[in-house]
């Protein structure tokens, strides 16, 4: 199972993630690329940490929305939303490349995130800027999102994706993060709720049913208080578990 984190969160005198505990116990950073969070200094400080650390480097790409933290849905035309996700991609490679690194996957961020579960066209458009980037990137999301149908119908490899600290509605989809309980706050419940979706490859629901979760990766949110230290225990749990901890890409 690989371990993934929203890295590089900050922008100017303005810090949210700790990245560099994080890239200490993940294998997978999901670098923000200037749209949500991130600027060039961010984003070139973290690319030469996880490239230091053999911690794959991903694009999180995202709305261009600064102010709402890129938690707004938007209606971009496609055309437009796939140059910026091209264009997100290629200042982040930039950063890879110089330290020695690549990047090796998008993960888009937040709205986009969970519009692209549903919205044809924008899932589309996602998927045209990566292919427009170039390298044949891995895309990484929501197991039976139409953007990871957009990418293996494209070509590109489609890695499923879970999260050990958000609630999962009966669909399978994340609840919103706007309703109560959306984020799971207690460390035990993450930490068992992550041994459960790689070993069992099952979550409870918010209403309490069994729900089935097929996914190469798992995500601990940066922006968790905490999450650094709820990173470690989850890590150390899959492998206490027998779970392999790698990269997927």
């Amino acid at each position: 199972m690989d371990l993934n984190a929203d890295l590089g969160e900050g922008f100017g005198n303005w810090t949210l993630t700790d990245d560099d505990a994080l890239l200490a116990c993940v294998t997978s950073a999901n670098v923000a690329c200037g749209f949500h969070a991130g600027d060039a200094s961010v984003m070139r400080r973290v690319c030469d940490a996880a490239a230091a650390g053999g911690v794959r480097i991903g694009a999180q790409v995202s709305y261009r929305d600064l102010a709402g933290f890129g938690r707004r849905s938007m209606d971009v035309p496609p055309a437009e939303l796939t140059a910026e996700i091209a264009y997100q991609i290629g200042a982040l490679r930039v950063f890879a490349q110089a330290a020695g690194s690549t990047v090796s996957y998008v993960k888009p961020h937040g709205a986009l995130y969970n519009r692209a579960v549903w919205d044809d066209d924008q899932a589309a458009a996602v998927v045209a800027g990566v292919r427009l980037a170039g390298d044949g990137l891995a895309v990484l999301g929501l197991p039976g999102s139409r953007l990871l149908a957009h990418a293996a119908e494209a070509g590109l490899p489609a890695v499923e994706e879970a999260f050990a600290d958000r609630a999962y509605t009966p669909q399978g989809t994340l609840v919103p993060r706007g309703e109560p309980g959306a984020v799971v706050h207690d460390a035990d419940d993450v930490v068992r709720r992550s041994v459960g979706m790689a070993v069992e490859r099952a979550v409870t629901g918010a209403d309490g049913s069994r729900i089935p979760v097929s996914a190469r990766s798992l995500c601990v949110h940066g922006d968790t208080p905490g999450a650094a230290a709820l990173a470690r225990r989850v890590r150390t749990a899959l492998e206490e578990a027998g779970v392999a901890v790698r990269a997927f890409a």
